[in-house]
């Protein structure tokens, strides 16, 4: 217990350092997180062409209602909290960076349902919006991380079994 401890935290406050750091910023985090708004845009403009995707906001063309995604918002850190998670359990690296890939995924693509809903919430109803940013999403979005984790260890266990089998 105390190893995997060291090794989450440990793993956290270097990625999270890394994450801060302006190169990384400029070079990865802003431009993935502009690639969220176009990926929230794309998805939308078929049911609605009002959208406008400018780097990380979208805009209504029509109300000029917009959200930007903000660091905190674009599911990063929600992904180096899983990715402490995963290096810090034993696991072989295969298997480790499967449930990175996979877990990231599943984080972003929850949070791509966040970006949409909370475009359209805002629109609808600001209050309601607003709760829904800061208390709902950032919950449910931690419960995804809990979960894909969840599934992971149980995946990790299934493995050992079979291997003991054989």
């Amino acid at each position: 217990m105390i190893r995997f401890l060291t090794i989450f935290l440990v793993t956290l406050l270097v990625l999270f350092t890394l994450e801060m750091l302006t190169p990384v910023q400029q070079s990865v985090i802003q431009p993935f997180t502009g690639g969220l708004a176009t990926v929230s845009s794309m998805l939308i403009m078929p049911f609605d062409d009002n959208v406008i995707s400018q780097g990380r906001i979208l805009r209504d063309a029509i109300t000029g209602f917009a959200v930007s995604i903000e660091s905190g918002c674009n599911g990063v850190e929600a992904a180096i909290v899983l990715i402490a998670g995963v290096l810090a359990f034993p696991a072989n690296w295969r298997q480790k960076v499967a449930a990175i890939v996979l877990g990231f995924s599943a984080i972003q693509a929850l949070n791509i349902v966040r970006i949409v809903s909370l475009f359209y919430l805002g629109q609808w109803n600001y209050g309601i919006f607003e709760w829904t940013h800061l208390y709902f999403w950032p919950v449910l979005i931690m419960i995804d991380v809990l979960i894909v984790f969840a599934v992971y260890l149980r995946w990790l266990g299934n493995q050992t079994t079979r291997e003991q089998a054989a």
